[in-house]
């Protein structure tokens, strides 16, 4: 069976991409931040065991190859908010399906193997967030995608156990915990992690 790793990403231009990182970096260097680690991603998940798709907002940036890197597939997210974007694409796999974003540095191809082999077993798979949220999501199937991120309160420190509160009877994994950088503080302590 073929396994899809969906990457998802905003058409990266000054003011849209990492606005709260913007308030104490400047949209400059949150653009710049954003581009490197999004590319950086794609280029260590190609390769893999799997099919790796760009999964980008709005749909019609997937047209404006010059900002993307080549040959990575690139569909839409369509409408709705985030849970919706996401149940919508992880239904849209015929087999196992992880989600991540591309901003998260410390993610490793690594990782995604270890989701993947952690659905050989459990039905949903997750990679906590340093700040409550998380950085990875897949299912085993489509069906558990159904209902696993109503009512989910997104960017907050609620969004894990919320969206864990959705899985009612399915059989949960988790990764390690890894920080997705958000804001000035995320940033330094990812720096001082990577100098350290």
């Amino acid at each position: 069976m073929k396994r899809t790793l969906i990457v998802f990403a905003k058409f990266p231009q000054i003011g849209r991409v990492k606005t709260r990182l913007a308030k104490g970096l400047g949209a400059a260097a949150a653009l710049a931040f954003y581009r490197r680690t999004l590319a950086a991603t794609l280029a260590k998940m190609r390769g893999g065991p799997w099919q790796t798709v760009l999964c980008v907002s709005p749909d019609a940036a997937r047209r404006v190859s010059r900002v993307w890197p080549s040959g990575v597939p690139r569909v839409g997210q369509g409408r709705g908010d985030l849970g919706q974007r996401m149940a919508r694409s992880l239904a849209s796999s015929k087999s196992s399906a992880v989600i991540v974003g591309g901003d998260i540095p410390e993610m490793e191809s690594g990782d995604i193997a270890t989701a993947f082999a952690a659905l050989g077993a459990a039905d949903i798979v997750v990679g906590p967030a340093a700040d409550g949220g998380y950085w990875l999501v897949g299912v085993r199937s489509a069906r558990f995608a159904r209902h696993l991120f109503d009512r989910v309160r997104w960017s907050s420190e609620y969004a894990l156990a919320d969206t864990l509160a959705n899985a009612k009877r399915a059989r949960v994994a988790k990764l390690r915990t890894l920080a997705d950088i958000d804001t000035a503080e995320d940033w330094r302590g990812w720096q001082r992690r990577a100098k350290g």
